[in-house]
């Protein structure tokens, strides 16, 4: 095994619902390890944005401190809501790991609200929706290879999101 893979599931999902994400994955020659958030899955605690950063973060601590994973690369996968989260989460891994993929990810929270509604509404939501965290800000901190991949017929989060997210990439 020469790669590992950190997998940062979307919103609505969890370990158990990732299989079929990380099947074609696992025939390669990458070891991957899925986790559920706070609040998620089999997981206990709340599921708030602070949380996630703090279980991302420590996924990567523990990670790096197993004999299995010290020789090998480690890339952060993220898909979805978990794309942006991988974008946050490697803005404060520096070193830690050796290659960023966002897949689907959304810019911020902001955007992430005012998506979808009229224009009197996106603009109070972003009045109102407290940025924690921006994926568009911190990936101008990451400093390790980033590969973003999205779909101009993603229905859930739109391209020019994902788009956005490049544009901020070193």
């Amino acid at each position: 095994i020469t790669k590992t893979i950190l997998h940062f599931h979307g919103n609505t999902g969890s370990l158990l619902g990732q299989y079929s994400a990380i099947k074609p994955l696992l025939e390669k020659d990458v070891q991957i390890f899925v986790f559920d958030y706070s609040g998620f899955g089999f997981s206990n605690g709340e599921a708030t944005r602070a949380n996630l950063l703090t279980d991302g973060v420590a996924a990567i601590k523990y990670l790096k401190n197993r004999s299995d994973v010290k020789n090998t690369k480690l890339i952060l996968y993220g898909q979805s809501y978990g794309g942006h989260l991988a974008v946050c989460v490697a803005s404060n891994a520096a070193q830690d790991y050796d290659l960023l993929v966002a897949e689907g990810a959304f810019s911020n929270h902001k955007d992430l609200s005012a998506f979808g509604a009229s224009p009197f509404f996106g603009f109070m939501s972003r009045i109102f929706v407290k940025e924690i965290y921006s994926g568009t800000k911190m990936i101008k901190k990451v400093t390790q290879p980033v590969l973003i991949i999205h779909s101009t017929e993603d229905k859930v989060i739109p391209f020019k999101m994902g788009e956005k997210l490049f544009n901020n990439a070193k």
